[in-house]
């Protein structure tokens, strides 16, 4: 679902620990890491597509968390021209993104990367909050920057 401004639209999932660690995720094949994340379908609500992201990437489901906040806002991000399918109608310049803070309430056992036949990622790992800030590609970090301060009210409340 692309609007008219060349934007897909997108789910960001900020997943956390009973620590205030949150799930850092290599993308497959790459020295890569991120947030899971993916696009919502037609007909799909921001929520319905963050329960199905978060299945298909992390093999979790609705049960093995809890929704904790999410962004007041669509985030944006535009990829670097040479990221941009020029030969794609309608053209995609970049991603807006509705962010969810989750708190995993199950065992870190649940987590399974091979859930999908196709994955997105070959490793994750817990890491402290402000972290991903530093770590996820360039094009990214301004949205993770907004994303973790709107969420950060809502750790301090888990972890005090």
């Amino acid at each position: 679902m692309i609007d008219s401004q060349g934007y897909r639209a997108n789910v960001g999932i900020v997943l956390c620990n009973s620590l205030g660690q949150l799930l850092w995720c290599k993308r497959y094949g790459q020295d890569a890491w991120q947030f899971p994340q993916g696009g919502i379908s037609d007909n799909e609500t921001p929520e319905e597509a963050l329960f199905r992201e978060l299945t298909e990437e992390t093999g979790l489901t609705q049960d093995d968390v809890e929704v904790m906040a999410s962004s007041k806002e669509w985030l944006k991000y535009r990829l670097p021209p040479h990221f941009v399918r020029r030969k794609c109608f309608p053209k995609c310049i970049g991603q807006k993104q509705r962010w969810f803070l989750l708190r995993m309430i199950s065992d870190d056992s649940r987590i399974d990367l091979d859930y999908s036949s196709l994955p997105e990622f070959d490793g994750w790992q817990w890491v402290e909050y402000w972290q991903p800030i530093q770590d996820v590609v360039f094009f990214k970090r301004n949205v993770y920057e907004k994303a973790l301060k709107e969420f950060a009210p809502h750790m301090n409340a888990l972890i005090s």
